[in-house]
């Protein structure tokens, strides 16, 4: 299927820890909190997934993770480059919803999506208790814009350096939340899902999957639901927890 992407400046890419980059492109559109973008390597045919991290005017700022080929290209981007874009793809968080008190739980650069999430959550309620809880491997990044938003930030890193040393679901404290919105590894979610629903509290999960269209024509990124199978792209990539089947 072919794809029209957009020619989008780059504002900004810079490397705000050891291999995580911030770029900001001008890209001027309404982004739900959770959708994401094709983002087109030059050298490669098909686009990298990114989550949308923040929308700030017409900038739009993607959090992502060297991981590849592709990653590795974007990495070399500078101010005034042209980079070819899509989006925003799939289907985000509902933000017109009561949540009560809300956990935002990421783990990874799936706490890149929760930025915009919590400045929509809170925009449209002022008074909402809302926490954050991310789980990293060493360094951390993010925590800082999140502030702007959440009351409370608890950390957990795999080597100790910052906050607790372990995993971020050692430390979410349920009993004092009705929602938990949830982004990050499958194996982190699956948990936390398994966690809300030993004590019946709501959750949505973004579902993180290697796509290649981003448009549900490939099938590449099927999840598995109760309902049977999803495409993580189209039908989500935000799904209720308790549908999803790890």
């Amino acid at each position: 299927m072919k794809m029209d992407y957009l020619k989008s400046e780059v504002k900004e890419n810079v490397e705000i820890c050891n291999g995580i980059y911030s770029l900001k492109v001008i890209h001027d559109t309404i982004v739900k909190p959770g959708q994401f973008y094709m983002l087109k390597p030059k050298t490669a045919f098909l686009g990298r997934p990114i989550s949308v991290c923040e929308v700030n005017g017409n900038e739009i700022t993607f959090v992502y993770a060297v991981v590849g080929k592709g990653t590795e290209e974007f990495k070399t981007l500078r101010n005034g480059d042209i980079i070819e874009i899509v989006g925003p793809l799939g289907n985000g968080f509902d933000t017109s919803k009561d949540y009560g008190k809300v956990a935002l739980v990421g783990g990874g650069i799936g706490i890149a999506p929760l930025v915009e999430l919590s400045k929509a959550l809170r925009k449209n309620n002022e008074d909402i208790k809302m926490d954050f809880y991310g789980g990293y491997r060493d360094d951390v990044y993010l925590q800082d814009v999140l502030l702007k938003y959440v009351d409370e930030i608890r950390l957990s890193t795999n080597s100790g350096k910052y906050g607790h040393k372990g995993f971020i679901t050692d430390i979410l404290e349920l009993s004092k939340y009705d929602t938990v919105l949830c982004c990050g590894p499958s194996v982190m979610m699956e948990k936390v899902v398994s966690m809300c629903k030993e004590k019946g509290i709501n959750v949505y999960v973004s579902m993180e999957k290697h796509m290649a269209c981003g448009v549900g024509a490939c099938l590449v990124c099927t999840c598995k639901t109760k309902s049977g199978n999803k495409r993580t792209c189209k039908d989500g990539p935000v799904f209720n927890g308790f549908d999803v089947e790890f």
